[in-house]
């Protein structure tokens, strides 16, 4: 009784207008992306005014590799949620909780694995992807520190996703509000204070995800009956293990798969050297920011797609698709005019007074404009895969992610042989482009699948 209580504060989206429930439930998962974003964002800008744009291009040319390891743990996090989504949706109590369990051990092995394999490599990766010997030291401190955090960084995002499978978006967003706010005292302090330089900042990052991970657990265990595990759960299910791993493996590859196209394009970006590096940097951090709404979008589409996928309702699936595709197209256009009017304020975050703006711009005003024109491509991307995951169809989505790692692979090395920035810098939009169009294909075949099921 107390369950079915709780149940009614959370947001139920297997009713309603589908536009309605998924902007007010994108809106907290946006502003909780922003936030997201200022860790790695404050660190960059900290790093870039007082330790120098060389400190900023060491950070900057590990970002790639950082999306690779972080991306994989929100990808086996997030992936986890999933069963639990459909498991609420369809109101099996018993079957939500034994998930969250079930996630939690299952996320403690990937923590163990992904720590292991991406501090024994990290020297090698840093070298194949011809990181600057000038800030070969600054990058190395600042990924190696990352990696060794990492099991904060997937634990937060578990706990997070469980949240929002039951449709609670808000308190992940307070606590990360909360979290935000501490990675800037900490940056300064790591950075300034202490002079830890590029490790104080990834210190700082890692520090403030770990208080994030342990409040959400706070929250779940005492206020979220729904998702706290009885005694008898804890312990590996093996239908829920596969289920879990099924739809977890497939998008932490998707991340991985793109992150490996990106890596290939950092690697091409670094030929450029480190002033080419640093504009890169300070650029593709604005676009991150730019494009938060466009992931949360994907990401809402996860959590809505994921309930009424287990609740039967495959046309409210359908129409909510379609909606998230109008946002899409509205946003794109709203932020490429914010790109196109605050280019120079920017790029001016990034940098100290000595640094000499006019060779940054060039080079970071060629990415801009490039990927702008494929802002609806990206949000495509987005909105079509996060409903495929949501649905249980990951093996479909994660073949996205070699449609856009074979575009970016191609960019890069015509790039670096024929030393060509745009071409190189224009990787991202030409993946976004192709993956764009291939999602929109993919989306219509699964859609026949799951109606032919039902």
């Amino acid at each position: 009784m107390k369950d079915s209580k709780k149940r009614k504060k959370d947001t139920n989206m297997t009713q309603g207008k589908p536009l309605k429930m998924i902007l007010q439930f994108m809106f907290p998962i946006f502003l909780g992306n922003i936030f997201q974003q200022f860790y790695n964002m404050v660190d960059t800008i900290i790093v870039g005014k007082f330790v120098g744009a060389k400190a900023l291009a060491g950070v900057g040319s590990t970002g790639t590799i950082m999306f690779l390891v972080i991306g994989f743990a929100i990808g086996i996090s997030t992936g986890f949620s999933v069963l639990t989504s459909q498991k609420y949706g369809a109101g099996d109590e018993e079957g939500t909780r034994r998930s969250v369990a079930n996630g939690i051990i299952l996320s403690a092995i990937f923590s163990l694995i992904i720590t292991i394999l991406s501090t024994v490599f990290m020297h090698d990766l840093l070298h194949l992807m011809n990181t600057p010997a000038d800030i070969y030291d600054d990058a190395y401190a600042y990924i190696i520190t990352i990696c060794w955090g990492v099991t904060a960084t997937i634990f937060y995002n578990l706990f997070s996703a469980y949240l929002r499978a039951i449709g609670n978006s808000r308190t992940p967003l307070y606590f990360l509000i909360f979290s935000s706010l501490l990675n800037i005292v900490l940056d300064l302090t790591f950075i300034i204070v202490l002079g830890r330089g590029t490790r104080g900042a990834a210190e700082a990052t890692i520090l403030s995800q770990a208080i994030s991970a342990v409040l959400c657990l706070i929250y779940i265990m005492k206020y979220v009956p729904t998702l706290r595990p009885h005694r008898k759960h804890w312990r590996l299910n093996m239908e829920d293990t596969k289920g879990q791993l099924g739809i977890g493996l497939p998008m932490a590859a998707q991340y991985g798969i793109t992150a490996s196209g990106t890596i290939i394009m950092q690697s091409a970006i670094n030929t450029f050297g480190s002033t080419a590096v640093a504009a890169f940097t300070a650029a593709s951090k604005s676009q991150n920011i730019l494009t938060q709404g466009l992931l949360s979008i994907g990401q809402t589409m996860a959590s809505y797609s994921g309930q009424n996928y287990g609740y039967g309702a495959i046309d409210r699936v359908e129409q909510g698709t379609r909606d998230a595709m109008k946002f899409v197209v509205v946003y794109s256009v709203i932020a490429a005019g914010i790109a196109i009017i605050g280019f120079r304020p920017l790029i001016q975050l990034f940098f100290n007074a000595d640094v000499d703006l006019a060779s940054i711009y060039p080079w970071a005003r060629i990415y801009v404009y490039e990927c702008i024109t494929c802002y609806i491509p990206l949000g495509m991307i987005f909105v079509y895969r996060n409903t495929m995951q949501g649905c249980g169809y990951s093996l479909q989505a994660m073949t996205l992610g070699i449609v856009e790692l074979i575009a970016r692979t191609i960019a890069a090395i015509l790039a670096i042989v024929l030393h060509f920035y745009p071409l190189a810098s224009g990787a991202d939009p030409f993946a976004w482009l192709t993956g764009g169009l291939f999602a929109w294909f993919m989306y219509r075949y699964v859609l026949k699948k799951i109606n032919l099921k039902y």
